[in-house]
C-alpha cells in the first residue's frame, strides 16, 4: 500500500512536470525574500506544510531536468524504483564504511558493481566502489594510477618523485581532471592536451609524439584518459588502439565512460565501446544514462591491490574486519563515511531487468537519430559525429544566446551552448526515456518557428567553420 501511494505521487509529479514549464523565470532576490518571509526557524512548522512549501518552490523555480523536452546536460528522468531506493536508504541510514556495520548493503553494492564490471568485460578480480559522481571516480583513478606508477607517492607525496608526472587527454575530456591535477599535486600543467581528428577523437600520432618528447625532456608520463562520450559532442576516443598503445608503453589506461558507459547494454551501441575491456580503470555514472537520481557514480579497477594500497587506512575505533569479507570500504575508496549509494541502481536493475534497460537506452538513441534527421531536413547544419543521442547544430549568422533565450522564454525546450573546434554551436542531448517522437517534432517545429518570427536571432555575423 505504501509503495502504491508513493508511486501515485511519483506519477503525479512526473505528469505535472511534463505538462508544465521547463525553465523558470525568477531572480535570486525573489527566492531569498520568499525564504526569509516564510522560514525563520523561530517556530516549528508542520511537516506537511513544509513539504508542500518546498515542493512548490521546486516545481516553480528550477529547470525541470526530468521534462521530456529537456535536451540539456546529462541529467536524466529517473526510474520509480530508484526514488524508492533513496527513501529506503534515508530511512535506515546505513553506514557502509565498515562491512560489519552494513553487511547487506555492502554485499548489494558489490553484487551490482561486479555485474557492471562483467558487462564492460573487466576481469573477475576487478574492484569497484560507488562514488558521489564522475569527478570522484576520476580522482580515484588518478590516485590509484599514481600509487601504482610511483611507489613513493603515497607516503612522500608528489615532490618526492624523480620526475614530474604527466596525464594525456584531449581538450574534449572532462574538466574535472584540471581539479584532480591540482588536488593530487600533479599540477594543472601536468595535463597534456592531445590533438583530435575531425570527429574529435584522440589522435594517436600526436599522443605518441608528446609522450616521446616528454620522456626525452625528463617528464614521467603515467596515464592516458580515453573518453567514451565527451560532454560537448559525444565523441568516443579510439579505445582499442589506446588500450594497445598503453600496454606497449607501460601507461595506465583510464576510460571515462561517465555518460556513454551505459551504451554497453544496448545491442545497437555496445560495439562503440569496444576496447573498454582493456582499461585499467573505468568511470561510469549511473545518475546519467542509467536514469537514477544524483549522485551515483562508479569507479572500477582491474588492479585491486593498487586500490587497497592507495586508500589504505587503519583506525582503532573502526570495527575489525569480518571473516569472509574482502575488505572494508573505508580502506578502498576516497570516502570514509559511506552512504548506501548503490541501492538506487540495484533496485532499478531488479525491476527493469537488463532487457528493460536496453530498451530504454535504445529508445533514447532512436530519439537522438530522429532529432538529427529532422534538424538536417529543416536546413540546420549538424557539426558532430557520434552514435550517441547528442546533436550539435547551427546555421549561418545565428545568435546562439538570443536563440536559446527565445527557446526558454517560449518553453520550447532546454538546450545549451557548446564549442566545436572553437566555434559556438547549439547542443541538444536526449536524456529522458520519456521523450517521444511527438516531443522531438514539437521541438524542431518550435525552433524553426523561432527562426521565422525572430529576425534578430539570425543577425549575428557569420563565423568561419
Amino acid at each position: 500500500m505504501i509503495a502504491e501511494n508513493f508511486e501515485s505521487q511519483f506519477a503525479r509529479v512526473q505528469r505535472a512536470i511534463a505538462d508544465g514549464p521547463i525553465t523558470p523565470t525568477v531572480t535570486p532576490d525573489e527566492i531569498r525574500a520568499h525564504l526569509q518571509s516564510r522560514f525563520d526557524f523561530a517556530q516549528p512548522m508542520a511537516l506537511e506544510d513544509a513539504i508542500l512549501a518546498v515542493e512548490e518552490m521546486m516545481s516553480k523555480w528550477q529547470v525541470q531536468i526530468t521534462h521530456p523536452r529537456y535536451f540539456g546536460l546529462f541529467n536524466p528522468s529517473v526510474t520509480f524504483a530508484s526514488t524508492v531506493a533513496d527513501s529506503l536508504v534515508a530511512m535506515y541510514n546505513p553506514q557502509l564504511a565498515s562491512w560489519r556495520t552494513s553487511p547487506a548493503a555492502n554485499e548489494i553494492e558489490k553484487f551490482t558493481l561486479d555485474w557492471v564490471a562483467r558487462k564492460f568485460g573487466l576481469p573477475g578480480e576487478t574492484l569497484g566502489n560507488f562514488t558521489s559522481g564522475g569527478a570522484e571516480a576520476n580522482l580515484s583513478a588518478v590516485i590509484v594510477a599514481l600509487t601504482r606508477s610511483f611507489p613513493g607517492y603515497g607516503d612522500l607525496g608528489a615532490r618526492s618523485l624523480h620526475a614530474a608526472p604527466a596525464i594525456y587527454l584531449t581538450t574534449e575530456a572532462h574538466h574535472s581532471f584540471a581539479k584532480i591535477a591540482h588536488m593530487t599535486g600533479i599540477g594543472r600543467c601536468g595535463l597534456r592536451k592531445v590533438a583530435t581528428d575531425q570527429s574529435l577523437r584522440m589522435n594517436l600520432e600526436d599522443l605518441a609524439r608528446q609522450i616521446e618528447e616528454d620522456r626525452a625532456n625528463g617528464f614521467a608520463p603515467f596515464m592516458v584518459v580515453g573518453t567514451a562520450g565527451t560532454t560537448a559532442a559525444g565523441a568516443i576516443d579510439p579505445l582499442p588502439e589506446l588500450g594497445d598503445f598503453c600496454k606497449t608503453h607501460d601507461l595506465w589506461f583510464h576510460v571515462d565512460a561517465a555518460w556513454g558507459g551505459a551504451a554497453i547494454l544496448a545491442p545497437s551501441l555496445r560495439n562503440c565501446l569496444h576496447g573498454i575491456e582493456h582499461a585499467d580503470s573505468v568511470t561510469c555514472d549511473a545518475h546519467k544514462w542509467f536514469s537514477v537520481p544524483m549522485g551515483c557514480g562508479m569507479f572500477l579497477c582491474r588492479h585491486p591491490e593498487n586500490v587497497l594500497e592507495a586508500f589504505r587506512a587503519e583506525a582503532a575505533y573502526m570495527p575489525g574486519k569480518a571473516n569472509g569479507a574482502a575488505f572494508d570500504p573505508y580502506t578502498s575508496t576516497v570516502q570514509w563515511s559511506r552512504r548506501f549509494i548503490g541501492l538506487k541502481l540495484f533496485l532499478s536493475l531488479v525491476t527493469q531487468g537488463e532487457s528493460g534497460y536496453a530498451a530504454m537506452i535504445e529508445h533514447q538513441a532512436r530519439m537522438g537519430r530522429f532529432l538529427r534527421q529532422l534538424l538536417s531536413e529543416s536546413g540546420w547544419c549538424i557539426v558532430n559525429e557520434t552514435p550517441l543521442p547528442l546533436i550539435c547544430f547551427t546555421r549561418d549568422g545565428i545568435d546562439i544566446p538570443r536563440f536559446l533565450g527565445s527557446l526558454y522564454d517560449r518553453q520550447i525546450a532546454w538546450m545549451s551552448e557548446a564549442r566545436i573546434g572553437g566555434d559556438p554551436v547549439i547542443r541538444a542531448c536526449i536524456t529522458s526515456f520519456r521523450t517521444t517522437e511527438q516531443d522531438v517534432r514539437q521541438v524542431v517545429e518550435g525552433i524553426n518557428q523561432v527562426i521565422e518570427v525572430d529576425s534578430e536571432v539570425l543577425s549575428a555575423p557569420t563565423e568561419s567553420r
